[in-house]
């Protein structure tokens, strides 16, 4: 496996999951919320639920991306017996500075 499809699969993988994640908060913020869609930038929506709204947003966005990120992660290494570069890298700088 190649850098390229690390680049598609990690890249992919994020997408998918911040879209599920966008669907998922949609749900459950018009069943707990307010039962309406809301939008947090429009002014003519309360402050308390435009930031209620953004960090329950923000907060699954990430946990998606990171979470699909990992299982790409760990996908890729499970097919080619190593951890993408970019991670290598990343891993050793980390380990460098604990030296």
């Amino acid at each position: 496996m190649g850098n390229m499809v690390w680049k598609v699969l990690g890249t992919g993988s994020a997408i998918v999951a911040g879209i599920v994640a966008n669907k998922i908060v949609a749900i459950v913020w018009s069943r707990f919320g307010s039962g309406q869609d809301i939008d947090p930038n429009n002014p003519d929506n309360p402050i308390g639920e435009a930031i209620a709204f953004a960090a329950l947003a923000g907060l699954a966005m990430g946990l998606a991306r990171t979470m699909a990120t990992r299982q790409a992660a760990s996908f890729y290494k499970k097919s080619s017996g190593h951890l993408p570069t970019e991670m290598q890298v990343a891993l050793k700088g980390e380990l460098d500075k604990v030296s």
